[in-house]
């Protein structure tokens, strides 16, 4: 009998990503494409240029059919079904032929923090729906997408997994039912490959694609975080803190309750940080020049270069700390980001820690007040994302957090949570628990140093919880002089 394979797909806001791994969760091969810059057209307006999204994932995929088909010698018949999971957020307005009528809007865009609303600029527009949606309709032909994808403005009934029926909602949302997909819970079959996309991309014609749900709850499910008191920390250009749970709870002050990536479950997530490793690749982008040759002559990337240089740095960054404000929130417009406490001792070491340790600080007092909400403790933290290959920036997690923090081997779980689903829907598994035992590698786990523990935590309590209350009235005045 010949050896089986799924296929993941995973489409963040900086890259796409295929991966096919077979039935033990062993990664055989992977392809990727950088997306393009987001345009910005104005401030706090963000859109996907062209039809980046679709595409990268065309460049993507070919590069993985090529390494499955000439270095892995596989049978592409062998890939028994993909699972996708695109950016969330997101709105995609498309024409009557399910081309785009406009660029992808991308989550980062205040247009998305209202219902729908239509301009002449986006032309003829019959279907508004998800990036997910979107990709689906690109690869099947079908209008359908997740139920779980539907997050914001959108008359979604998160307790049936269904369009709502509420008229009010629906008048509210400004997106008349006609003009939405068909929906269907994570883990079931959206439609299959067709012909012409088969020969495009590699894949063969009639795989199933499945449903997943948004990436933070397929990530969830693919970094292994089931169980209570098991959080995840996702580091994305958006850094989301989440944990999962068996209830849809409205009345929560402190979360958001979400459709998860498990049927009939939900995720929890605290506020995040917003362009939070996009501030590390900023940083890198300018003022790595320097050290180019540096990390060159080391065989290393320039991030790893900063990551040894701020591993020798005390925690606390002796004084320098850095609020990541660089895109603001809602009900504070006005915030930009923050960094303070310089001196002559501080060098370019002392700035990159900082951003990592601001990262934390950020994250743990959101992460507090949910946890403290749903009476559950964390007792074990999970960092996924590119930045989990950072020794010190896991360290740091530990010692803000003061609890054991892993990563897997794995460290983009997305994709994994995609296997996962595609896995389910063909039964390659009995149960998700059984899945997530089969699929998920652990790596190596960071224990707290208590020391720093105790340093961080009169750190934040002193010095960092009080940073907003101080800079916003200066802040204010300066967003009246500078937009």
């Amino acid at each position: 009998m010949s050896k089986k394979y799924l296929m993941g797909v995973d489409v963040g806001t900086q890259s796409a990503k295929v991966i096919i791994s077979d039935l033990d969760g062993n990664i055989v091969c992977e392809g990727c494409q950088a997306l393009r810059k987001l345009d910005i057209p104005a401030p706090q307006l963000a859109e996907h240029p062209d039809d980046d999204l679709w595409d990268a994932l065309k460049i993507a995929f070919r590069r993985v059919m090529t390494r499955f088909n000439e270095d892995i010698k596989g049978d592409v018949q062998d890939i028994l079904s993909m699972g996708i999971c695109i950016i969330r957020c997101c709105r995609v307005l498309l024409k009557e032929n399910g081309k785009l009528a406009y660029p992808v809007i991308n989550w980062m865009d205040k247009r998305l923090n209202a219902p729908y609303d239509h301009h002449a600029k986006y032309g003829p527009v019959r279907y508004v729906t998800t990036t997910s949606g979107y990709i689906t309709h690109r690869l099947t032909g079908k209008r359908k997408d997740t139920c779980a994808n539907y997050i914001g403005w959108w008359p979604m009934d998160n307790n049936t997994g269904e369009w709502s029926t509420d008229e009010t909602l629906i008048k509210q949302c400004n997106v008349p039912l006609d003009m939405l997909f068909d929906v269907v819970k994570p883990g079931d079959i959206l439609g299959t490959v067709t012909d012409e996309v088969a020969e495009l991309i590699g894949v063969p014609a009639g795989m199933p694609v499945v449903a997943t749900a948004h990436d933070k709850a397929v990530e969830a499910l693919g970094a292994g975080s089931l169980s209570p008191g098991i959080g995840l920390i996702s580091l994305g250009t958006y850094i989301g803190a989440l944990v999962h749970g068996h209830e849809n709870r409205k009345d929560a002050k402190n979360f958001w309750s979400f459709q998860a990536s498990v049927p009939g479950r939900f995720l929890y997530e605290s506020m995040g940080v917003r362009r939070g490793m996009w501030t590390i690749s900023w940083f890198c982008d300018q003022f790595g020049d320097g050290i180019i040759n540096e990390a060159k002559n080391h065989g290393i990337t320039i991030e790893e270069l900063f990551n040894q240089e701020a591993q020798k740095i005390p925690a606390g960054c002796e004084g320098l700390m850095t609020i990541h404000d660089w895109a603001p929130p809602v009900e504070a417009v006005y915030r930009k980001g923050v960094m303070f406490g310089f001196d002559g001792r501080h060098t370019r070491a002392h700035i990159y820690r900082s951003i990592l340790e601001g990262i934390a600080f950020t994250v743990k007092n959101h992460m507090d007040k949910m946890n403290q909400e749903l009476n559950t403790p964390i007792k074990h933290l999970i960092i996924s994302g590119g930045g989990a290959n950072s020794n010190v920036f896991m360290q740091i997690f530990a010692d803000i957090f003061g609890v054991p923090t892993s990563r897997n081997k794995m460290k983009g779980s997305a994709a994994m949570g995609c296997v996962i689903n595609a896995g389910m829907a063909v039964g390659a598994f009995k149960s998700y628990e059984e899945a997530v035992e089969k699929m998920i590698h652990r790596d190596d786990e960071f224990s707290p140093n208590l020391e720093n523990t105790r340093f961080y935590n009169q750190l934040n309590d002193k010095v960092y919880k009080h940073v907003n209350p101080h800079f916003d009235p200066i802040l204010k005045e300066l967003s009246l002089l500078v937009d």
